[in-house]
């Protein structure tokens, strides 16, 4: 996408992991969903680098974490609160993934995610923190709650990239199961505001193409008014799931989306 920055899309999930490149270390965003997959991506980058390796998971679900196997002998960093989620659900999370799979006849892929071996992130961080690599800095961005409430984004300030995680999303409507769905348009705007990310106009989504900012302006703007409609539905006292899922019809949205995000709504209320 740069010079040094590189994005690779994969047909599992439309998933994209990053590398940026560094004259002393370099920074793998993401690490895939079980161990050979895992492998395959550390194989990729050791074609384009030979330099020591970091890694940083944008968040813990078992897509974006699972191939930390893979790069066990690099620091690998996340939010303090991925390392949290991934210690309570990750065998929860496994367990889900190797049902699906079985389900649909795919035993041999079920048994790799039985036999990954969880390695969780132990370079954990709360605020903004720069990474040196060398002749050039990454930044980890974060932004308050949203997809999660751990999300971290990372910005290439020389280059003009953010690597967003599932905070953006193209291709499919953002993922509500964990999500924030009042905080998120608040947090995106915010990750927008950022010094390292306000000049950027190449933003990676955690899933799909590479998109620009108005992309990500449009997508903030989308939530934000599914927010405010569900906060009209909220004061009224007599919200549910049908109310507030109703309340979000015509802004693009889908209907499973805007009644998981109706019901998770209402579980932060209680």
């Amino acid at each position: 996408m740069a010079p040094g920055v590189h994005v690779r899309r994969h047909e599992e999930l439309k998933l994209n992991c990053g590398l940026v490149v560094g004259s002393e270390r370099s920074l793998v965003i993401d690490t895939r969903s079980y161990r050979s997959l895992g492998q395959d991506l550390l194989e990729s980058v050791r074609e384009i680098t030979g330099t020591e390796l970091v890694v940083v998971n944008t968040h813990a679900h078992y897509d974006h974490c699972f191939g930390n196997v893979a790069f066990r002998d690099s620091q690998i960093y996340a939010h303090s609160g991925a390392a949290d989620d991934l210690r309570r659900t990750g065998e929860h999370q496994r367990r889900q993934v190797v049902e699906h799979l079985r389900s649909t006849d795919r035993e041999g892929l079920a048994d790799e995610v039985e036999d990954t071996e969880i390695v969780l992130p132990f370079y954990l961080v709360e605020e903004d923190t720069v990474l040196d690599l060398g002749d050039r800095s990454v930044e980890l961005l974060f932004a308050g709650r949203g997809h999660t409430d751990h999300d971290l984004s990372v910005a290439v300030p020389d280059v003009g990239v953010v690597f967003a995680g599932d905070l953006v999303e193209e291709g499919a409507d953002p993922a509500m199961e964990d999500a924030y769905p009042l905080e998120w348009a608040p947090t995106l705007s915010a990750l927008l505001d950022k010094p390292a990310a306000g000049l950027a106009d190449t933003w990676v989504p955690g899933h799909g193409r590479v998109v620009d900012r108005s992309f990500v302006e449009s997508q903030a703007g989308q939530l934000a008014a599914m927010a405010e409609r569900f906060a009209e539905v909220l004061g009224t006292g007599i919200a549910g799931v049908d109310s507030l899922a109703n309340a979000g019809r015509g802004l693009g949205l889908t209907e499973d989306t805007l009644r998981l995000a109706a019901v998770r709504t209402l579980e932060l209320r209680h």
